[in-house]
């Protein structure tokens, strides 16, 4: 099951390079994942039976009893199936669905690729964190696939409103997951469902997760959103919005239904929200004339007939409803399918419009014949047998609610039958006469002349056929479906068994189906009548209206909101954080030691009980200084600090704030830790550069001072949050109780890690977990800089010399080609004004750049064992890269590092996780080094410890970063600034795109002016 998923996620990473070479031909090999699924599943069937649960647990966090433990029992045997199966012909229906011009193919493929793996382990996972898991990675998925039109508006509203209806309950849904864990002592699904918890707690852990399988399986009132969801592609409604993500709501209902179903609140939201939806769904989908909309309130009344059949808690409409599941999956499917043929020949979807269609597309008509019989209950086909199940299970059971169930199962199949003839009818009627009245329903175009039909491929009109035909063949053999399914709808509690046939004699149940079906039939031949009769009627304001309602009224709550409390004032917003900060935790501290009746009250105290140097103050026990070096480099830290609490220029403010930072680099190496001085040194420098970058932009004095009376206020906050901290960083280690883990910390570094710096051991093999979420959130917050500096469009163009050297000075006198001295070094240099450049400075670079390159890989490779590491090395050839830029500008930081920095900053991140991917490949636990001595013949003896790539990853992260940050904050804002020259000439800047020699492309571009550009000119 594991290698199923991981199919899954690999074909979905390589559909984007698939689809650029093969083109739509690409779905077919994209379809091997769900079909892998759906074979896995038909291999496993005689364990299934046999009651040989095929089960595979990889341990995940073993200290918290976490673990992906996957299973595959009959129900989710059943959802594997379908999940799979119509997957893989929805995959090879896209092959042809799409046009070979069509754009985003790649990444539409790479999401319905994922959407099908995280389907397939939401219904094998046995964790219910990990089932949670998958089910927000359908919610993200589906927002991708329905928003797949980006350019339209009706896709992105659908998108949208989707994906916060089902979060909503996603995040209901956790709420009962934990409850549900903790009370229980598990997070095992088959566990919870064998020995099921009671108690208030967990009544309100099973209404959560019903709000979630609500809101995913779209019943009332959240029932809206699918129907919007009809603006993505048809592949996409017949996959997620018929066969796969909204039975994810009702696989839900039918895991815990078994040990939950006799609950009050269980029956009360099932049966009364399954009902609602069945009838309201029904009755909408009689008013509609797209086919896909149809359709789609079609879906969501089965939908919840679905939830009252195995949400009722008997065997008997447990087994009718797993049968009306794969039946329901295989005939909308097909008809959703047969909506993208018609629609692709016709180019219409409207019922009115359409005719004659039947005749030029007789396979994809009887198709839709087929599959409408089966969703209207006809015999021989599934959904027949189903409702027939459905019927009899409560017609034989005793409960006075059965009544109900009846009438209301009777009166929501009846529009079934309405809408289901509506659909067929309309999309296939013959030629009819034309209308005496344009767009009376029923008839053809207002000429009364045929649509016009464009045949379609095998591959359109295939799976639809194959879906339905499957529905006329399961039907055939009921005996051997009821054996199936009747091994998890005995799970269920005692009661009548139910069973499935085709027929069961003249019964009572017959007699009404019979009555179903004529009621539904006059009810579409009096559809006219009907639909004059809908728009009569007073209805009260649909569930979307009253979404977009909401919606605005919150939009119009944070702005007030945003207006009260954002001023945009930054003096402002630190002191409100500054002032939560000591009057919350600081106000709770100082409880504490009121509280404490002396040192031996703190639970450390006692480790500096014999130390004759320990100054007493109260219950702390405090250490003033080591040495007297220590004492002078606080008091310049001090000083610096006072400085520039009072600097006016900026500049100053920047360069006294480098002063602290740097000594506090010294503290780090008087007390011994020359990994974390080396970084805080290369961290103040580069922050130095970066802030002189920003400052070309912003006035030199900071705005006028604040009044006397604010100074104060300023001055009494920074005294409180200081006295607040300083009591932290000294009673934080006299509360200890147990010995820190960081004493074990050197041993574990030589024998698990293989290296000696135990610094950076930690932080590429211990806590190797917490360093991929550092660089990740460096990689957030290049994204996040350079967003916030370019004002035109960020693409992946690199500023480089024009390789020509064909193209005229500009107006400046000063040339832009590549037409420079032999042995030149910064051949961007001639692009300078002469009056800003320093020979000085450009021959230093010179001497410096190649060596502090050969010191980064230094320090990258002897960082396991002696100072150094990936954060230190990239920051020195962060460095490099900086000195190089000053010296000859931007275009010398294209000619230095040609290659965008997303690209930098994500191959980082992807080797430095792909190391612990590997390791679980390979059976080890994620992120685990392995150690390998090797004797080479020249190099000799070799220790290689594989945390060395995750190293060279957060190498790449680093850089990637600087690369970014001189991007923005420099070769950007130098194109910014050239508008206001001081010559008063716009500059014609010709460049080259990294990797190309056209020249006549990078004028183009150059020498077309941003609109921003113009307006700031």
């Amino acid at each position: 099951m594991l290698l199923v998923l991981l199919a899954h996620g690999a074909l979905a990473l390589a559909a984007p390079a698939l689809v650029a070479a093969l083109g739509r031909r690409a779905f077919w090999v994209l379809a091997l994942g769900p079909a892998a699924a759906a074979l896995y599943a038909l291999s496993r069937t005689r364990a299934v039976l046999d009651g040989d649960v095929p089960t595979e647990h990889v341990p995940w966090i073993p200290a918290l009893g976490l673990g992906i433990d996957l299973r595959l029992d009959l129900l989710s045997w059943v959802m594997l199936l379908v999940v799979g199966g119509v997957g893989a012909l929805v995959m090879l229906y896209c092959g042809a669905y799409f046009s070979r011009e069509a754009r985003g193919l790649g990444r539409f493929g790479g999401f319905l690729v994922a959407f099908a793996g995280s389907m397939a382990g939401l219904v094998v996972a046995d964790d219910m964190l990990l089932l949670f898991v998958f089910w927000e990675l359908t919610t993200v998925f589906s927002y991708l696939l329905i928003g797949h039109y980006a350019d339209r508006t009706s896709s992105r509203r659908a998108a949208m409103q989707a994906i916060v209806v089902t979060t909503a309950g996603g995040l209901a849904m956790l709420v009962g997951v934990v409850v549900l864990g903790v009370t229980a002592g598990t997070w095992s699904v088959s566990a919870v469902v064998a020995d099921p918890p009671s108690g208030p707690a967990v009544t309100v852990a099973v209404v959560c997760l019903l709000a979630g399988a609500a809101t995913k399986s779209a019943l009332v009132p959240t029932h809206f959103w699918l129907p919007a969801a009809m603006a993505a592609p048809t592949p996409v409604s017949a996959y997620l919005h018929a066969a796969a993500m909204v039975k994810a709501g009702i696989y839900l209902i039918a895991r815990f239904a078994p040990a939950f179903s006799d609950l009050p609140a269980w029956r009360v939201v099932v049966l009364v929200l399954g009902g609602a939806t069945l009838l309201l769904g029904g009755y909408r989908a009689l008013r509609q004339h797209d086919l896909k909309l149809v359709l789609a309130f079609g879906t969501v009344s089965q939908l919840g007939l679905l939830t009252m059949l195995l949400g009722y808690g008997t065997r008997a409409t447990a087994l009718a409803g797993l049968a009306l599941l794969g039946a329901h999956a295989l005939f909308k499917a097909s008809l959703f399918l047969v909506v993208g043929v018609v629609d692709a020949a016709t180019g219409t979807r409207d019922l009115r419009k359409l005719a004659g269609v039947a005749r030029r597309l007789p396979v994809t008509a009887l198709a839709a014949t087929l599959a409408t019989a089966s969703m209207i209950g006809l015999p021989p086909f599934a959904g027949y047998v189903a409702k027939e199940a459905a019927l009899a299970a409560w017609a034989h059971d005793g409960d006075p609610l059965s009544t109900v169930m009846i009438v209301v199962v009777a009166v929501g199949s009846a529009l079934t039958v309405a809408y289901g003839l509506r659909f067929l009818w309309g999309a296939f009627k013959p030629r009819l006469p034309a209308a005496s009245t344009p767009g009376t329903p029923g008839t053809p175009d207002d000429d009364g002349a045929p649509t016009t039909v464009h045949p379609q491929p095998f591959w359109m009109v295939a799976p639809p056929l194959v879906l339905a035909l499957g529905g006329l063949a399961v039907a055939l053999v009921p005996q051997v479906g009821q054996d199936l399914l009747g091994r998890h709808a005995d799970t269920y509690p005692s009661g009548d068994p139910g069973h499935l046939t085709l027929w069961d004699g003249f019964t009572p149940v017959l007699a009404l189906t019979v009555a179903v079906l004529a009621v539904g039939a006059l009810a579409f031949w009096q559809r006219d009548r009907v639909e004059r009769l809908q728009a009569a009627l007073w209805f009260p304001d649909g569930a979307d209206v009253v979404y977009r309602r909401i919606m605005r009224k919150l939009d119009r709550l944070a702005s007030d909101v945003t207006a009260g409390t954002q001023r945009g004032s930054l003096p402002f917003y630190l002191g409100v954080i500054l002032v939560v900060l000591a009057v919350g935790p600081g106000v709770a501290l100082a409880t504490g030691l009121v509280g404490a009746s002396g040192a031996d009250a703190l639970p450390g105290a006692a480790l500096t009980a014999d130390r004759a140097d320990v100054l007493r103050l109260g219950p702390f026990a405090i250490v003033p200084w080591d040495g007297p070096a220590q004492v002078a480099v606080v008091l310049v830290i001090v000083v610096a600090a006072v400085l520039t609490a009072r600097a006016r220029r900026r500049l100053k403010a920047v360069f006294l704030a480098g002063v602290a930072g740097y000594g506090n680099a010294a503290l780090f190496l008087l007390h011994g830790a020359p990994d974390l001085a080396l970084t805080q040194v290369l961290c103040e420098t580069v922050t130095l550069v970066v802030m002189v970058l920003v400052l070309r932009r912003l006035p030199p004095h900071f705005s006028d001072r604040p009044l006397a009376a604010s100074r104060w206020v300023r001055l009494a906050i920074g005294v409180l949050t200081g006295l607040v901290v300083m009591a932290f960083v000294a009673a934080a280690p006299l509360v200890r109780v147990h010995g820190p883990i960081s004493v074990d910390f050197p041993g574990e570094a030589e024998t698990f890690g293989g290296g000696h710096n135990v610094v950076n051991v930690t932080l590429v093999d211990i806590r190797a977990w917490d360093t991929v979420g550092e660089i990740s959130v460096l990689l957030v917050a290049a994204t996040g800089v350079a967003s916030l500096v370019f004002l035109r469009q960020r693409s992946g163009d690199v500023l480089r010399l024009d390789p020509g050297g064909d193209e005229p000075a500009d107006p400046t006198g000063r040339s832009r080609s590549r037409q420079t001295r032999p042995g030149t070094w910064l051949v961007a240099g001639p692009t300078l004004d002469p009056g800003a450049r320093s020979v000085m400075f450009e021959v230093v670079t010179r001497l410096l750049f190649y060596p502090m390159i050969l010191f980064a890989l230094f320090l990258l490779f002897s960082g396991h064992n002696a100072p150094g590491g990936g954060f230190a090395a990239g920051l020195v050839a962060g460095l490099a890269l900086v000195v190089r830029y000053l010296a000859g500008g931007r275009y010398e930081l294209g000619e230095a590092a040609p290659v965008h920095p997303g690209l930098v900053l994500g191959t980082g991140l992807f080797l430095s996780a792909g190391v612990g991917l590997v390791a679980l490949l390979v059976g080890q636990a994620a992120l685990e080094s392995t150690i390998l001595d090797l004797h080479l013949p020249v190099l000799g003896d070799v220790h290689l410890v594989t945390s060395l790539f995750f190293d060279i990853g957060v190498f790449l992260v680093v850089i990637g970063l600087v690369i970014d940050i001189l991007r923005s904050f420099g070769a950007e804002l130098d194109r910014q600034a050239e508008p206001f020259s001081a010559r008063g000439a716009r500059e014609r800047v010709p460049f080259a795109v990294a990797g190309t020699r056209s020249g006549s492309r990078a004028g183009s571009r150059a020498g077309s002016r941003s609109r921003t550009g113009e307006e700031d000119a």
